[in-house]
Parts: C-alpha cells; sequence; structure tokens
C-alpha cells in the first residue's frame, strides 16, 4: 500500500496481448501458429513499469471476466503495483492479437467489444481515486471509448490543478476509426475531440510521432512538439521510433535527447516504458506540482528523461511489455 506518500495514480485499460513465438513455428501445414499471452494495455504496463522501478503506483482498473483476469491482476501485484482499488466488472478483459514486423513494431487486431474497460462510471472513479495521488496518468483507447470516457475527462477537470495530470493519446486507428471503431462509438473527429480535452488540462503530455501524425496529418514534428508545449502543458514528451526525443516546454527552445541503442526484440510496451521511467524519475525528485516540474532547469529535466530513454530501450530487449526493474536499470548506467 502507499497510503501517506505522494504516489502515482495510473487509469486506465487492462488487455490480454496474443504475442507470436516465431521459435515455435505454426504447425505441419503453417495455419496454427503459436502465441503467448502476455499481461498488457497502456495502464498496466505503465503501472508495472513504474512500480519495477520502485515507485509508488496504484492502478485504476476495471478487471473483467475471463480466466485470463487473475493473471493481469497477479502480474500487477508482482511488480508492487498498488491493486485495492481494483473494480470488480461483469464484462469481459480486453484482447490484443500483435503481429511484428521485422524490425520488431507491433501493429495490433482487437477483441474488445463490450469489454470492461470502457465503462467507467463516475462514482466508481470517486469511490477509487486514492487521497494520496500526486500525479495521475490517463490515456489510450479508455480515454477516448464511450461511455467511460466521459467519466474520465470529468475526473481529469475536477482534478485539474490539484495533481500533475499526464495524457498519452495512444491512438490504436483500428478502434478510433472504421467500421470497429463506429462499432465502440469512434471516429477521427470524435476522437480528436475527446483528446482536446483531456490536453486541456495536462500538464505532460507523452504522443507518439505515428500517434501525433494520426492527430495532425502532415504536420511537421518540431514544429507540432513546440507548439503543443505553448498551449497549456509544461512538458511534451514526443517519441519517435529510434530517433532522438523531442522535449517541448513553454517558452523553451525544442530540445532532443538521444536515445540508447539496442538490439530490439520488439517495441512492445516501449512507450508506456519511458512514461514510467519519467514518472518515477520526478517523484525521485520531489517534482508532484506543476510549478516544481516548470522550475527544473533543462540539465536536470534531461537526466529524468535520459533515465526513462533507458528505461524504455531495456524493455525493448525483451519480449512483450517486460520492462526493467530498479537494479536492472541502475546496472545498465554503470
Amino acid at each position: 500500500m502507499v497510503d501517506g506518500v505522494p504516489n502515482l495514480t495510473v487509469l486506465g485499460e487492462l488487455v490480454v496481448d496474443l504475442i507470436p513465438d516465431p521459435d515455435a513455428g505454426a504447425g505441419p501445414r503453417g495455419t496454427a501458429p503459436h502465441y503467448v499471452a502476455h499481461p498488457g494495455g497502456n495502464a498496466l504496463n505503465v503501472a508495472v513499469a513504474a512500480g519495477r522501478l520502485e515507485a509508488p503506483v496504484t492502478l485504476l482498473a476495471r478487471l473483467g471476466t475471463g480466466p485470463l483476469a487473475a493473471a493481469l491482476r497477479r502480474h500487477a501485484e508482482q511488480s508492487g503495483v498498488d491493486v485495492s482499488r481494483f473494480v470488480a466488472a461483469a464484462e469481459p478483459v480486453s484482447l490484443a492479437v500483435v503481429g511484428l514486423g521485422p524490425d520488431g513494431s507491433a501493429e495490433y487486431g482487437f477483441h474488445v467489444a463490450g469489454a470492461a474497460d470502457w465503462q467507467w462510471t463516475d462514482d466508481e472513479l470517486a469511490a477509487a481515486l486514492p487521497d494520496t495521488t500526486a500525479v495521475l496518468h490517463v490515456g489510450s483507447i479508455s480515454s477516448w471509448t464511450p461511455p467511460g470516457c466521459e467519466a474520465i475527462a470529468r475526473l481529469v477537470e475536477r482534478l485539474s490543478g490539484q495533481v500533475l495530470i499526464s495524457v498519452d493519446p495512444n491512438i490504436r486507428p483500428p478502434l478510433a476509426e472504421g467500421p470497429v471503431g463506429a462499432s465502440l462509438g469512434n471516429d477521427p473527429d470524435a476522437v480528436r475531440t475527446r483528446l482536446q480535452r483531456l490536453m486541456a488540462h495536462a500538464d505532460v503530455v507523452k504522443v507518439s510521432a505515428e500517434d501525433f501524425g494520426w492527430l495532425h496529418p502532415r504536420a511537421d514534428l518540431d514544429l507540432g512538439t513546440s507548439v503543443w508545449a505553448e498551449r497549456g502543458p509544461a512538458l511534451v514528451l514526443m517519441t519517435d521510433g529510434g530517433a532522438p526525443l523531442r522535449v517541448g516546454r513553454p517558452g523553451r527552445p525544442l530540445m532532443r535527447r538521444e536515445i540508447p541503442q539496442v538490439t530490439v526484440v520488439d517495441t512492445v510496451g516501449a512507450g508506456d516504458s519511458l512514461a514510467a521511467g519519467l514518472f518515477a524519475g520526478l517523484l525521485r525528485r520531489g517534482v508532484t506540482t506543476r510549478e516544481a516540474l516548470t522550475g527544473l532547469s533543462d540539465e536536470e529535466l534531461g537526466e529524468v528523461v535520459d533515465e526513462a530513454a533507458l528505461v524504455a530501450a531495456l524493455n525493448c530487449t525483451r519480449a512483450g511489455a517486460d520492462p526493467p526493474t530498479r537494479a536492472e536499470l541502475d546496472a545498465a548506467r554503470r
């Protein structure tokens, strides 16, 4: 438990990622590929990564039904995450089938209709939110999929100015547009509007270049990072695969930070691990207010971002979302 200690609260979905096992083959007829079930989802990945880094973290999630639900809870518990605020839900757990490209990049096929993650209510969130929340991280599918996204937006609006608010759009196009998106109540205009509502109150925005391109087609990434920073957040952190991170702050020049070069197994959970590394670094330095975040020098912030990038890089050296522990991170730094 993290009572009495300023903590990170992560709000979002729990997803079972079915990731192919390339060493297992696909059976004698080539039609039975082997998959391994990995705990996943933006919120679970961020919380687990933060817990392994020994940051005080609580995960707010609706734990759905199905044989893999217990494994999701156990995965969080074993990483030091406070799961006492889980909501027992009657709806099923979300499922993602992952395909991997030659470079380890991931694509997703989702089975999420009627899943537990999208059903948040105001009463559930009011009862679940810890009083010790210093940083609230929201984002991904649950933050822009109805009906629960409305309750999440109202919570963010209520807490704005009281805690550090972090938003990660984490766009999944198959669920944000097209016929599958429509079945969930999503379309590009609606998703952009919902995210704008959240980001209007965000102190930190973590976004991938891919997600930014979906939100603003043909926009320049350097300019976009700086423009977003001038529109409200105290910090905008943009990832771009193996390219340097872009760091935007209002009234300051755009920063670039190199990322560690590693042998990539896959990139599942990389952005989530980076976000967790950022939050863990801020909490260790006592940065729990917008004023404190704004007061960090470029050098101090650069150190936090570099460490977060190393957390993400180490995650990429292993299959699935499998972020490093604090000890593993310290060893890699040495």
